[in-house]
């Protein structure tokens, strides 16, 4: 298999196969692809493998790609402006992943739920009690919003990070949630009242702009007005989201 990333903010990844090499994605995540692969959906380790995966923010079904004959390639695209980072993980290595973090990776990859036992972080951690994990062997894409910082914590390192911030993080690394300090920290930083704590040793991936955060700043442009039994209904012109002032 080779791979080759192409664009800036709204990225693709063009992953070459030779016959027999497989990669596989969730339903739908497929852009485009040349006419020698053959397209094979399924729930991928059974029904209840699939529901687990959706509570970890992928679809039910996976289609796997292959190719028939010669080389082929496939190709699939970001769902909202940030990277595509490639990790190339040896037999039982892992990464936790945000919730609908992956992209696609090759056939011997596995993608699992990944549960956060810790009450605290389950509440306030941002993501939930429920995350992604991903296990190799092989490679996997995944998406992260924004652009992308990495840091590699040694044992005793820490980094306080916004919850929303964190996209991906090594098992080693201690994920617990710190109060902010200060009453009026608390209620103007901004922050709001808890921060994540991740401690090495480990490797962290942080983002510079969480989807949620792009769609809270939008929504703040879009004019709304109330009509008929007290319903709300949003009405907009794209093109003002961009001329506002």
């Amino acid at each position: 298999m080779k791979y080759q990333i192409y664009g800036t903010t709204l990225q693709t990844v063009d992953i070459q196969l030779a016959a027999g090499e497989s990669v596989y994605t969730e339903s739908g995540g497929m852009a485009w692809m040349s006419g020698n692969m053959k397209m094979d959906t399924s729930t991928k380790g059974g029904l209840l493998k699939g529901i687990g995966r959706m509570l970890s923010g992928e679809g039910l079904f996976f289609t796997n790609y292959t190719c028939e004959a010669g080389i082929g390639v496939v190709t699939f695209a970001t769902e909202f402006p940030g990277k595509i980072i490639p990790l190339k993980l040896a037999k039982d290595q892992s990464v936790i992943c945000q919730k609908d973090a992956f992209l696609c990776a090759q056939e011997g990859v596995q993608l699992d739920m990944h549960f956060r036992k810790q009450l605290g972080t389950g509440i306030f951690g941002g993501e939930g009690f429920i995350m992604q994990k991903v296990t190799g062997p092989g490679v996997a894409f995944m998406e992260i919003d924004g652009e992308v910082t990495e840091y590699d914590l040694k044992e005793g390192q820490t980094l306080q990070v916004d919850t929303g911030h964190i996209a991906l993080f090594e098992p080693t690394i201690k994920y617990d949630i710190t109060r902010v300090k200060g009453f009026k920290n608390m209620l103007f930083s901004g922050e709001g009242v808890f921060l994540a704590t991740l401690s090495g040793p480990g490797k962290v991936w942080l983002q510079s702009m969480p989807i949620k955060n792009l769609a809270n700043k939008i929504l703040k442009y879009l004019p709304h007005n109330t009509q008929g039994g007290g319903k709300t209904q949003g009405i907009f012109n794209v093109a003002d989201i961009f001329t506002r002032q």
